[in-house]
């Protein structure tokens, strides 16, 4: 009998709903299955928002799965679903609701993560496991589900797609490329975002000391938008402040086009890492060791071995592998002084090459 990686494969199924940034590290494995796999249907389930950041990748079907919806979109989903079974499901979440909607999805093979990272009854839905890694970071997690089916990632396939009418915009708004220093100061998750005051120091820095514009990117939403306007309001320069005016793909052109980002763990710091724009990482309410910016890992500013040493009195290989300490002023840990320092570096060294 021929061992499970080599038996042909018809049909696969991805499950990955969320959020921006995991999505984004999923690309190269999806490039990995269509190439080792070219025949196969590939089947994407994935979020609402997440859709719109890799809509045109080629060679894959999608399933829009809106949790908004709530019981309607469970019962859209089981709807696409119906009378369909793959071959393999790759099963690349941990939340309750993905383990819940999984259990829709019929497959010969069930593949997700190993014990110790699985969360909220992950492993009681799954029959085949990645290989355990200890502290392994998440985009290398991911790469794990594509050697199972016998297919070799390759660092180069990280690129998302842009249109050209989005590079377009980007070329208008930052004519010199690889000049404008940008900055991405929200995280979905406030306890990950760093203060207005602090970010306005740097973009003034910035300024003042580079001759390089400072932009400011980001979402349509009010916290966004108030985080924005807090940081110009509190700089003696001017950025240009692009928050909730840009589209995600014109977003992804005018990091592409950029010299470099600042921003803290969100989605933006990993569409950067997959474009080899490199990234000035903001960590301390999470461990850049395992969700930074792979590429610019050097580059992040890193207090979460502090922070868990002040709020668990432990130190960061005791605590729980992906633990988030979003405490209130865990990310007044990192100083601008150091982000200043590590952004010089960067651009220093982006000017010698």
């Amino acid at each position: 009998m021929k061992p499970a990686s080599a038996q042909p494969i018809g049909s696969i199924c991805l499950l990955r709903l969320s959020a921006l940034g995991d999505v984004c590290n999923m690309v190269p494995v999806v490039r990995a299955l269509r190439r080792r796999w070219p025949d196969a249907e590939l089947t994407w389930i994935v979020g609402r928002v997440e859709h719109r950041l890799i809509e045109d990748l080629p060679g894959v079907e999608y399933i829009v799965f809106d949790k908004r919806a709530g019981l309607a979109g469970i019962l859209a989903l089981r709807r696409a679903l119906r009378g369909r079974r793959f071959d393999v499901l790759l099963h690349a979440q941990v939340s309750l609701r993905a383990n819940l909607l999984s259990l829709l999805v019929r497959a010969r093979r069930r593949i997700g993560f190993d014990r110790a990272r699985a969360r909220e009854g992950h492993h009681l839905v799954v029959s085949e496991t990645i290989p355990a890694c200890a502290q392994q970071h998440q985009a290398l997690a991911f790469r794990e589900f594509a050697k199972l089916l016998d297919a070799s990632v390759v660092e180069a396939d990280r690129a998302l797609p842009i249109p050209e009418s989005a590079r377009q915009f980007a070329a208008q708004l930052l004519p010199e490329a690889n000049r404008a220093v940008l900055i991405s100061p929200a995280s979905s998750h406030s306890g990950r975002n760093w203060s207005s005051d602090s970010y306005a120091r740097v973009a003034d820095w910035v300024l003042a000391n580079t001759s390089r514009p400072v932009v400011l990117i980001g979402g349509p939403s009010a916290a966004e938008r108030d985080l924005g306007q807090a940081i110009v309001e509190r700089m003696e320069g001017v950025p240009l402040n692009l928050i909730g005016k840009d589209t995600l793909k014109q977003a992804l052109a005018l990091i592409e086009r950029s010299a470099c980002l600042v921003t803290p763990d969100a989605g933006p710091a990993h569409f950067a890492a997959a474009l080899g724009v490199p990234v000035v990482g903001l960590y301390a309410a999470t461990w850049s060791k395992r969700s930074g910016p792979l590429g610019s890992l050097d580059y992040c500013v890193d207090r979460f071995s502090e922070a868990a040493r002040r709020y668990f009195q432990r130190e960061p290989e005791q605590l729980r592998w992906g633990i988030r300490i979003e405490k209130p002023g865990v990310m007044d840990l990192i100083k601008s002084e150091e982000v200043i320092a590590s952004l010089a570096s960067l651009l220093e060294e982006a000017a010698h090459r």
